[in-house]
């Protein structure tokens, strides 16, 4: 297949779109086709809390044979990358597309947060020396990261190809990942059917900024033990074993905000 990197093309996206299982190791392979045609070696994370890295159906490890990286070095047998590297760190704090190097993180949009990231040592920590990341925030607050490298690593300064790529580069690596979470089942960390009541959802955000059942009960006029209740019933709901995971889940859904 030959590809057209100028514009945005559904044919490209639908090739890495995963709809079952048989499909991933052709998805895999068609992202790093239009990788490499740009010069770029891809290395993606399903979630960036997990150890695994996204594999076949025969559990073969997609970074290893399918992206190319088959050093006993490479970044997806490091245990601690998820806790050390710059990339992921920064893909907790933004959602679209950024590239970075020792120098800084490169944004469309200004991130406070980026600044205070830590990036000395940088090479060694990202293992990388310029990358495009694409961050991938999916369901039930999972992470994951689709990182686009540079073939020749003299290559440090991505801000060229970030603007003719970054983009496309979103599209398809969002894509990949939301669809491989989906089809492997990946992402059911809640009850399908989990919708709270008004009442439920009230009495969660005040507990959410550390109000005690007898101040919420206060705050909104009713008894402690109404209060309790509806967190009981807001509990069951949402498959969860106390008061915090039940806060966490309904943050999860977006019925909450952890923000005061």
């Amino acid at each position: 297949m030959v590809l057209e990197m100028d514009a945005p093309s559904l044919e490209w996206v639908d090739a890495v779109r995963i709809a079952s299982p048989d499909q991933i190791r052709l998805a895999a392979e068609a992202l790093n086709r239009i990788a490499l045609d740009c010069g770029m070696q891809v290395a993606p994370a399903h979630n960036i809390a997990d150890k695994r890295t996204p594999v076949d159906t025969e559990g073969n490890v997609l970074a290893r044979d399918v992206f190319g990286w088959t050093s006993d070095k490479a970044w997806w047998r490091n245990p601690r990358i998820a806790l050390d590297s710059p990339i992921t760190s920064a893909c907790r704090f933004e959602s679209e597309p950024f590239w970075l190097n020792e120098k800084g993180f490169h944004t469309r949009q200004a991130n406070r947060y980026l600044s205070g990231i830590d990036l000395s040592n940088f090479e060694a920590r990202a293992m990388t020396r310029a990358a495009i990341v694409v961050p991938v925030h999916l369901p039930f607050g999972q992470i994951g990261a689709v990182s686009f490298n540079p073939l020749d690593q003299s290559i440090t300064d991505l801000g060229d190809m970030f603007e003719r790529y970054g983009d496309i580069f979103g599209l398809l690596g969002r894509t990949f990942i939301a669809s491989y979470v989906n089809t492997m089942g990946l992402a059911q960390a809640l009850p399908a059917k989990s919708r709270l009541s008004k009442r439920e959802v009230e009495c969660l955000r005040w507990a959410a900024i550390g109000k005690t059942d007898l101040e919420i009960s206060m705050i909104i006029g009713r008894s402690r033990a109404t209060v309790r209740f509806h967190i009981h019933n807001a509990s069951i709901k949402l498959d969860a074993v106390n008061r915090s995971q039940t806060v966490f889940k309904a943050a999860q859904l977006g019925y909450i905000s952890l923000h005061k």
